[in-house]
């Protein structure tokens, strides 16, 4: 074991310092600037938010280049001490709440070194050694040089290098094909409530164009539109059941099997209600409006709290379409959003039970249609599964790695099996 203090000492590694800079853009203006947010938890680099910093303020600013090793020193407290290896834009500069880890010899492998930092911060040793401030922790000076990582040969750590490459990129892949499979939904959405699986001309309607045979609804000509409520949390007996109780966090895939919560029959009865299976479950009131319609069918009873309203059909309409074809109009609902008294983001009841939706007046239509995205959405959530597995795989040896619980022999071993695993 040694610490990054000592491989600064012996010329092993190399540490800069970032800058402030409040002149800055999400345009792609001027020289990207490195921010906490570009490194995941994952210990990879995201670029999916970017921060853009006049060219004059980045001048004669260290940057970073390939191979070098990006340390977020700054964060809350539980996220301080991220790591990951540099491999965006060479000349990107970074904040003063990064730093840089340049190795300069030959012999270090940056991908092991950055997973062994990581592995510091995966472990909960980062955050013990973090300096507390106002909302925020740190990690600097001479904290930073006593980060303790183990430090092998240098044929030690690219086989090391290579195990953690090799997962990296595995949940890579699972996460492209996450975004595919979505690009691929809303593309099937939008086409199935425009032309139907019929084939069948078109008619202009007060919602735009869809299938001739299709009827314009509202959801209270279609739906029973039902309120929840919350239990009493004093009353221990009432949060003790196997009942999903749904709030707003739940609602975070199209179909529930489950909820955080749960409560009892009779907690439900003094305070909440029970949806019926199929129903849907959608967000009224609540942050979770600003960017998106939180809303999700469910495939067992639940009850759910009094932000949620519940969709029950009374007609042929699936809970499984309802779902989907509000969705498909989210941007309509979500324009008649507005802020309450409080701030607090609120959808009114009148605004919902007006909502129309196109509806096919074919059930078997109705139920093709369901089915079709019903699979197209179990794809997504077996590769969302997966890369959740590799994730916790990745932080496994991780853990492994600093509590001296691996040796390059096991990874020698289960390298084959697990590209083969990762193949299929």
């Amino acid at each position: 074991m040694l610490t990054l203090g000592k491989l600064i000492e012996r010329g092993i590694i190399e540490i800069s310092s970032g800058f402030p800079c409040g002149n800055h853009n999400s345009d792609g203006d001027g020289v990207l600037q490195v921010r906490p947010f570009n490194v995941t938890t994952n210990g990879t680099i995201t670029l999916n938010m970017q921060k853009h910093v006049p060219v004059s303020a980045a001048a004669r600013r260290p940057v970073f280049e390939t191979g070098d090793i990006v340390f977020n020193n700054t964060n809350t407290k539980e996220l301080v001490g991220k790591t990951a290896v540099w491999n965006g834009p060479p000349g990107s500069v970074f904040s003063n709440h990064m730093t840089r880890i340049r190795p300069t010899d030959s012999a270090t492998s940056s991908l092991y070194l950055a997973s062994a930092i990581h592995a510091h911060w995966v472990t909960g040793r980062s955050e013990m050694l973090a300096r507390s401030h106002v909302a925020q922790a740190s990690i600097l000076g001479e904290r930073f040089r006593e980060i303790e990582i183990p430090w092998p040969i240098e044929s030690v750590q690219v086989v090391f290098a290579d195990a953690f490459n090799n997962v990296q990129d595995s949940i890579q892949i699972q996460s492209d094909i996450v975004k595919t499979l979505s690009a691929l939904k809303g593309t099937a959405m939008r086409e199935i409530f425009t032309c139907g699986l019929r084939g069948e001309l078109q008619k202009d309607s007060e919602i735009g164009l869809v299938p001739e045979s299709w009827e314009i609804k509202t959801l209270l000509e279609l739906c029973t539109i039902s309120s929840g409520g919350t239990p009493r949390k004093s009353v221990m007996e009432y949060w003790n059941g196997d009942l999903p109780w749904v709030s707003g966090k739940d609602l975070k895939k199209p179909t529930l099997d489950d909820a955080i919560d749960h409560i009892s029959e009779e907690g439900a009865a003094a305070g909440s209600k029970i949806a019926p299976a199929d129903a849907v479950l959608i967000l009224v009131r609540g942050m979770g409006l600003a960017k998106d319609l939180p809303v999700a069918r469910i495939s067992r009873p639940m009850a759910f709290n009094q932000d949620l309203k519940a969709l029950i059909s009374k007609t042929d309409v699936t809970g499984a379409f309802l779902r989907s074809a509000i969705y498909n109009r989210k941007d309509a609902l979500l324009s008649r959003i507005v802020p309450s008294a409080h701030g607090t983001m609120t959808l009114n009841l009148n605004d919902l039970e007006g909502f129309k939706i196109g509806c096919p007046t074919d059930p078997d239509e109705v139920a093709e249609i369901a089915a079709t995205l019903d699979a197209i959405d179990a794809k997504i959530d077996l590769h969302k599964r997966r890369r959740a597995l590799l994730e916790e795989l990745f932080r496994a040896l991780l853990h492994k790695l600093m509590n001296d619980e691996i040796r390059v022999a096991d990874l020698h071993s289960s390298a084959p099996q697990f590209r083969e695993e990762v193949t299929a």
